[in-house]
């Protein structure tokens, strides 16, 4: 596998998609699938999926195309996926709420097991089963739980913040739902999903008639298409 640094970021999102379809193959039967197929489904060349996968390694076989299974189970291995990640989310607003209710997390290997607000009149409360913790708890509940990711879904003025706790704890990885940019130091990782942007896109798409599938940067807060011109993931 190559250097983390030298993988093009879009190349390193593309994978979700390849694993999205391909599993979604794989649960309807299929034990095969040519790249001129697989990129066919997912608006991509066949050259792009193959340049894309020579990333990772050497998955295909002269004259039979990709193993489903084998593929699905490489690129989980490569993305992390085939282990289990434990989760905690940072507010119990409206977005929090819904995360922590979100019961397909837990089936793709993502258990949220700790739920914080700063209001601590909330203290106790349920939310998807758990009980609202206040943020003094945070460090020990990181610790006993062994949380690896954060999600954060604070309004913005408290959003870096809030990130600045999580890393303390000890938490590797952010996804972001607020509304602004946050610096975590290097080694940390982080997502951002910005709503508003998304939909802008949506409506620039429709307003200048130009009206196509594509893929929203969400790690950047940019849209755009996941061309190959874009710079290479940073550690």
């Amino acid at each position: 596998m190559p250097e983390r640094k030298s993988i093009p970021r879009p190349a390193a999102r593309r994978l979700s998609l390849y694993l999205r379809e391909l599993s979604s193959r794989a649960e309807q039967g299929e034990t095969t699938v040519s790249s001129k197929a697989l990129g066919r489904s997912l608006g991509l060349t066949d050259a792009q999926v193959r340049k894309d996968l020579a990333l990772f390694g050497q998955f295909g076989h002269p004259g039979r195309g990709y193993a489903i299974v084998e593929l699905v189970a490489s690129l989980r291995r490569i993305m992390g996926r085939d282990r289990d990640w434990r989760v905690c989310v940072m507010g119990a607003g409206n977005i929090g709420r819904a995360l922590v209710s979100y019961d397909r997390f837990r089936r793709e290997g993502f258990t949220i097991v700790a739920v914080f607000d700063s209001d601590r009149s909330l203290a106790g409360r349920k939310v998807g089963g758990l009980p609202i913790q206040t943020m003094d708890e945070l460090a020990k509940v990181v610790a006993d739980e062994r949380i690896n990711l954060g999600i954060i879904a604070v309004p913005r003025d408290a959003a870096q913040q809030v990130a600045d706790a999580l890393v303390a704890a000890g938490v590797k990885g952010i996804l972001n739902f607020a509304p602004r940019r946050i610096e975590v130091r290097e080694g940390i990782g982080i997502v951002s999903v910005d709503f508003t942007v998304a939909l802008e896109q949506l409506a620039f798409q429709i307003a200048v008639g130009d009206v196509v599938n594509e893929t929203v940067d969400s790690g950047s807060g940019d849209a755009g298409r996941l061309s190959d011109g874009e710079a290479p993931i940073s550690a």
